[in-house]
């Protein structure tokens, strides 16, 4: 494959009898004897600035399945909270695609050994873009909190396998592997690498001796470790929503990505190549999980932005138990992919994973559908959503932390009298219990090719040495908590307290909410 660049503003390019005007550089894709002459599409962004993506790209993202993407919230329930926190899934892909795009580039660029082509980044882009296609409703919410009640056989479902099924749907739906050829790629590899790269099955262990991947040889190993990173989480999707969920949400955020973009490197670490940093850089990564670490604290696991995303689970779960309701998910299925039939096919919430034609149909809409529909079958979920418009929240009572992160598994309601306690809230670093650092390789200015890790003893002494911790929230669904004078919530948490043993507990605002 041969690509060739020339800069040209204003191209006009003739496709498929469509005619595509942009901004960016002509260049031509030659493919055996043939050619394709495209433009690369400019998107303006408000954290990446002018981003110049590649024609495959604008093609995935001009399909139903991405453009989904538009109407699914970046932070869930957050926006309820935060009402800056209104984007989407739609530009945090886009962004992600860009990154990927330019840490392949740099890596090219200074490293020409390893032998990183063009249809190596094109694909790890399109693993940037589409890594979020299985997202459901309100982002994490679905898969996390709802479709484990909903489902519980699928309880080990994640948007992730979502992502691949969908990938595969927009690739057949849209014709899209005529149009990968056309640009230079190979669909029977490039498909598995760019899926392999969305979702690594949990068997393949990247430190067994043997490679687990077949879309590339072990040479290029560094290429999984753009998108998402199993091993130590430093990834270009992290860059991405960090910088964008602080701009939306207005935190301050000190990590700068693009000092990792200038300081990566790939070394060889026992047969393996992995993607290092400056050994001067420890701090800006360190920086960068404590961000990670900030945003769950202040934003994802803020205890207004759980209770409203705990109203809506049980909203969705009032009206997945209706049959035949405005809540399912209606799909037309086309006669001969051009016209459509009279005939319906309708989903539940929960069961529209199971069909990606009607799961593209599902999106944040569904709030509105129910809020606004006049079933009486919706009755109970419409009342619920209409607490959250009107400010009727769940009350919070109090918190308590474990001195052992291990002691309760996350996903547990258990209901006391009014009270319904939920086990769901995991703070850490983005290994567990570990440092990221120590899974980090670094590299000095005086030997770049040598990759090594810190050793304990050279770690700051004023580095945190606890990096995970679990907390236990108490919420009642109640508002008039005096309205049943048996139920004492105060007292139940106290019990449930030493009944699981727990060191210490406080109790929050019950006091001020009784009157007592």
């Amino acid at each position: 494959n041969c690509f060739d660049f020339h800069p040209e503003e204003n191209t006009t390019v003739k496709n498929n009898g469509n005619m595509r005007t942009g901004v960016g550089l002509l260049f031509w894709v030659i493919t055996g004897l043939d050619f394709v002459v495209c433009v690369l599409q400019v998107f303006n962004d408000p954290i990446h600035g002018h981003m110049e993506l590649h024609p495959l790209l604008v093609k995935i993202i001009d399909t139903p399945q991405f453009q989904r993407l538009r109407n699914i919230k970046q932070l869930g329930g957050a926006y309820f909270v935060y009402p800056g926190a209104s984007h989407n899934r739609f530009e945090h892909s886009i962004g992600v695609a860009h990154l990927a795009g330019q840490l392949g580039q740099a890596l090219k660029t200074k490293q020409p050994g390893l032998n990183i082509t063009n249809r190596d980044i094109l694909c790890v882009q399109i693993a940037g873009l589409c890594h979020d296609l299985g997202h459901g409703p309100f982002s994490h919410l679905f898969d996390a909190m709802f479709i484990p009640r909903a489902r519980p056989d699928m309880r080990e479902w994640k948007h992730e396998t979502a992502s691949l099924a969908m990938f595969d749907h927009l690739v057949e739906s849209n014709g899209l592997e005529v149009v990968m050829e056309q640009y230079g790629l190979i669909p029977s590899e490039d498909l598995t690498f760019i899926k392999e790269m969305i979702h690594t099955d949990n068997n393949n262990d990247q430190e067994s001796p043997q490679w687990p991947y077949e879309g590339r040889t072990e040479d290029k190993s560094f290429l999984y470790e753009i998108v998402s990173n199993k091993e130590n989480g430093i990834d270009v999707d992290k860059f991405d929503y960090f910088a964008r969920d602080c701009y939306h949400l207005g935190v301050q955020i000190n990590f700068d990505y693009r000092r990792f973009l200038k300081f990566a490197r790939v070394c060889e670490v026992d047969g393996r190549k992995h993607i290092c940093v400056r050994d001067k850089e420890e701090d800006n990564m360190t920086e960068m999980f404590h961000t990670r670490l900030c945003l769950h604290r202040r934003a994802y696991q803020h205890k207004v932005t759980k209770i409203i995303e705990t109203m809506i689970t049980d909203a969705f779960l009032k009206a997945d138990s209706v049959e035949n309701n405005e809540s399912t998910i209606t799909i037309y299925k086309a006669i001969d992919g051009k016209t459509e039939s009279t005939e319906k096919k309708t989903f539940r919430l929960s069961k529209a994973i199971d069909d990606m034609e009607a799961y593209t149909k599902l999106t944040d809409a569904v709030f509105e559908q129910i809020l606004n529909s006049t079933s009486e079958g919706l009755k109970d979920a419409r009342h619920i959503l209409r607490r959250i418009i009107t400010r009727k929240l769940y009350r919070f009572l109090g918190e308590t932390r474990l001195d052992d992160p291990t002691e309760v598994s996350t996903n547990v309601v258990v209901c006391l009298y009014c009270i319904t306690l939920s086990v769901t809230i995991k703070m850490d670093y983005g290994m567990k219990r570990e440092d990221p650092i120590d899974h980090l390789y670094f590299y000095s200015k005086h030997n770049t090719t040598r990759a090594f890790k810190r050793k304990r003893c050279q770690v700051s002494r004023i580095r945190p040495t606890c990096f995970s911790e679990r907390l236990v929230r108490f919420v009642c669904k109640k508002t008039d908590l005096k309205a049943d004078p048996k139920a004492d919530p105060r007292a139940e948490f106290k019990k449930w307290c030493k009944a699981k043993g727990f060191p210490e507990y406080q109790v929050i605002f019950i006091n001020k909410l009784l009157n007592i």
